[in-house]
């Protein structure tokens, strides 16, 4: 036992002072650059809801296959992933969805993911919380007292309510 406590000090001896302001160092660089992809997020969505409308609007002949696979709309080399179509289904509402509605969405466009997940709405519902914590989304409950998912466009706050901050969470009911 001596020995764990020989180790002990002297690792509480090699974090002088110089160690942990590298630390501290480290930590705010890396809290400012989840602060810039969180906003880059935003952006991004921002860019793919008005070339998806303008592609709504004039057809997809109008842009390439190139700006269509960076929308997340045209045919890609890689495998769809659940994330991402999660994040098309938000990004694309016009309006705050239940986990219900966006399960529903994903059946309805996304046919060949939900077969994948024996329960599509806990996946969802885990996905929208990371979502969340990346502040690409928020959540608040509606008029019914049932949680809704929106995506937070560009132009919105950045204040994004923490989910281990929210009154009455344990009280909340997901359809």
């Amino acid at each position: 036992m001596g020995t764990i406590a020989t180790q002990s000090t002297a690792a509480e001896e090699s974090a002088s002072p110089h160690v942990s302001e590298v630390i501290r160092s480290a930590e705010r660089e890396l809290m400012e650059l989840l602060q810039k992809r969180g906003e880059i997020m935003r952006r991004i969505g921002t860019v793919r809801q008005l070339l998806s409308g303008l592609v709504s609007l004039f057809g997809e002949s109008a842009v390439d296959a190139q700006l269509l696979a960076a929308m997340d709309r045209g045919v890609s080399g890689r495998q769809s992933g659940f994330t991402r179509a999660c994040r098309i289904v938000l990004m694309e509402s016009s309006r705050p969805l239940r986990t219900r509605e966006a399960t529903e969405e994903l059946q309805r466009r996304f046919p060949e993911l939900v077969g994948r997940h024996k329960d599509l709405a806990a996946s969802v519902t885990t996905v929208f919380h990371r979502l969340t914590r990346y502040s690409e989304a928020r959540y608040f409950l509606d008029a019914h007292g049932v949680r809704v998912w929106e995506w937070i466009r560009d132009s919105e706050s950045t204040e994004v309510p923490r989910p281990d901050q929210e009154e009455g969470r344990g009280d909340q009911r997901e359809n």
